[in-house]
């Protein structure tokens, strides 16, 4: 049994065609980051699967592993219009939203007004880097955007444009003179996407590549509208009763009070239901990814980790015996079988 969600449905025979065109698309994106960044394929699947599922994401590395460079990649190949914003201590939230300004009309005897002058939030693909270096009354901007896609400025409601994607990055070991985000801004990320160092023959393959003359460049893949029909085919695909009711199991089981003893012991706080709705989504953009036209238990289990550890806090005795939050999920993720 499967069930659709908030979708119209579709025949079988239209979803597989616009499935077929969507992978073919698909591939293509994911030929062209390939071209680019080398290795971390992991990390590229997360990062666009975020994006085919119509998420923001929390790219967490130590500087130097390309974070950057996969934004910059991205909106080259989604064809997105993109802007970077560097975080910190001293940026404003009008840095980020815009502000208005006061002009005065040469035409009509010197009257005066206020026009809104948008900032870089305005675009399809929005870089925010090291974005724990702002304060939180910065960081706070990003809220109702994030979340509603459109911001309020001076009380006057202004629209973002479709799509609209936050990719955010944070080093995680410089932590002096930085801000942690909130709870609430944290859980407005689809995925955080933990990137390590690169492997042996891909890190082999970076110094021949990107110390010549010229840098490989990536191409133009897709168009908005192109990428916004792939998001919502994804929102058309079935998912099976089995993987609704696999990610409703492991994300109660991820919240003390729920009858597991281990989260009683070792979580302080667990995932709400924007945990679910996100594991849905991504389970159904992941299927994509690999060629599916459903997702399966599988992918819930491999996206447990990005989608849930973000949202949970350990408690002191967890963290007394050297716990994190990757070792919770696993066990819980091992305990659902």
């Amino acid at each position: 049994m499967s069930v659709m969600i908030k979708e119209k449905a579709i025949s079988e025979k239209e979803m597989i065609a616009a499935a077929e065109k969507a992978l073919a698309d698909i591939s293509e994106v994911r030929d062209g980051v390939g071209k680019v960044i080398f290795g971390q394929e992991d990390v590229v699947e997360r990062t666009l699967v975020a994006i085919l599922a119509g998420g923001h994401a929390l790219l967490v590395g130590v500087p130097g592993l390309a974070k950057t460079k996969l934004v910059e990649t991205l909106g080259t190949v989604l064809g997105l219009d993109s802007q970077r914003i560097q975080f910190t201590p001293d940026l404003m939230p009008s840095d980020i939203l815009g502000s208005e300004v006061m002009e005065q009309d040469q035409d009509n005897a010197g009257k005066r007004f206020f026009r809104f002058i948008p900032g870089p939030i305005f675009a399809q693909l929005l870089m925010a880097d090291e974005i724990n270096r702002a304060s939180p009354r910065t960081q706070s901007a990003l809220l109702q955007s994030m979340q509603e896609y459109h911001v309020t400025v001076a009380g006057a409601r202004h629209d973002l444009p479709a799509p609209f994607h936050v990719l955010a990055t944070q080093n995680p070991l410089e932590q002096e003179g930085t801000y942690p985000l909130p709870e609430a801004q944290l859980d407005r990320f689809l995925m955080q996407i933990d990137i390590s160092y690169p492997e042996i023959e891909a890190e082999r393959r970076i110094l021949l590549e990107t110390t010549g003359v010229e840098d490989a460049k990536a191409r133009n893949v897709l168009t908005p509208e192109r990428l916004r029909d792939i998001q919502a085919l994804i929102r058309r695909m079935p998912v099976p009763e089995s993987v609704v009711e696999a990610i409703l199991q492991l994300v109660r089981s991820a919240r003390p009070g729920n009858g597991n003893a281990d989260t009683d012991k070792h979580v302080s706080w667990g995932p709400g239901p924007r945990a679910s709705q996100a594991l849905t989504l991504c389970a159904r953009a992941r299927a994509l990814y690999d060629g599916r036209l459903a997702p399966s238990v599988d992918d819930v289990h491999a996206l447990a980790e990005p989608v849930l550890q973000h949202r949970m806090a350990l408690t002191f005795a967890a963290r007394a015996e050297g716990m994190n939050v990757r070792d919770v999920i696993a066990q819980l993720v091992k305990a659902a079988g």
